[in-house]
């Protein structure tokens, strides 16, 4: 069968003796996912077949900082590594599912407790570059929030669509945007939080105690705001926003704020899926150069 490390690790440091059972439990576009049942319990199991040990490893770091500051509920990641014959894996503690109602205010209140316990001393960014997706996400320590978003988050995804489309339109009207767009922050206070950094739907759910718990982070250190980037497939609402705000106070701005995050990801989207998400994000861009004067 040759070597196996998943199987390793679970019979020697994770402690059992016997796996039992693997089954499939499906998995996102990117990775497949595994449930490996043991005698001392259960196994989550993540691989991909084709992307190296570092996109799992950056997943495992952000995982951790997120664990650190003992707020919402994240699967702790045990062991990251290659596979044998190409590609990479990640086994983390197994978290049974249960509870179908969906509490808005408590996921709203444990994200904002997130957010205020995990700060970074080092400014914006994160140890090392992860994945947004499959997209490399730069997170190079930047001291201003303003510079950072504009050259790694917005920046960089404008130039990936140049790259790879041609589409030198949105290049170089996204590139206007990020050099007038400072008077969109006028007034907030823009601290470096610890971000999950890729919050929409499919990475929330809920354990069977009815606690929310997030997975498959893209973590950074960013304005809290940015969190909310995703929330055009999220499911958020009034409830979650009203708890979230409670601990964190709403900041001047934050309504004109909210597209610009959106952008982020429309143009990810647009870069991982193509064309049908460029309107979206156009328009945005169309809509902060018109209300800048730009």
């Amino acid at each position: 069968m040759g070597e196996d490390p998943i199987r390793e690790w679970i019979l020697s440091e994770g402690k059992a003796t016997q796996i039992t059972s693997i089954r499939s439990i499906g998995g996102g576009c990117i990775n497949l996912a595994n449930r490996y049942d043991t005698d001392v319990g259960s196994f989550f199991v993540k691989t991909n077949r084709s992307i190296g040990p570092e996109m799992f490893h950056g997943e495992a770091l952000g995982l951790n900082a997120m664990f650190a500051t003992q707020t919402i509920r994240v699967p702790k990641p045990l062991k990251t590594g290659p596979l044998p014959n190409g590609g990479s894996y990640i086994i983390m503690e197994f978290i049974e599912f249960g509870a179908s109602r969906i509490n808005n205010s408590l996921l709203g209140r444990k994200l904002a407790e997130m957010h205020k316990a995990g700060k970074s001393e080092k400014g914006f960014g994160f140890h090392i570059n992860n994945t947004i997706g499959s997209t490399p996400q730069i997170n190079t320590w930047t001291s201003d929030w303003i510079e950072f978003y504009g050259t790694h988050r917005l920046g960089y995804q404008l130039k990936l669509a140049r790259r790879q489309y041609g589409d030198s339109l949105i290049y170089e009207k996204g590139q206007r945007l990020v050099k007038n767009m400072a008077p969109l922050f006028d007034g907030a206070v823009m601290e470096p939080c610890l971000l999950h950094g890729d919050l929409w739907s499919g990475n929330i759910t809920y354990d069977k105690n009815g606690e929310p718990v997030i997975l498959d982070p893209a973590c950074y250190y960013g304005h809290n705001e940015a969190e909310f980037g995703m929330s055009w497939c999220a499911g958020f609402g009034g409830y979650f926003y009203d708890a979230y705000f409670e601990v964190m106070p709403k900041q001047p701005g934050f309504d004109e704020r909210r597209d610009l995050y959106m952008l982020y990801h429309y143009l990810n989207h647009y870069n991982l899926f193509g064309s049908s998400y460029r309107w979206s994000a156009m328009s945005i861009i169309d809509d902060y150069l018109r209300m800048l004067n730009a």
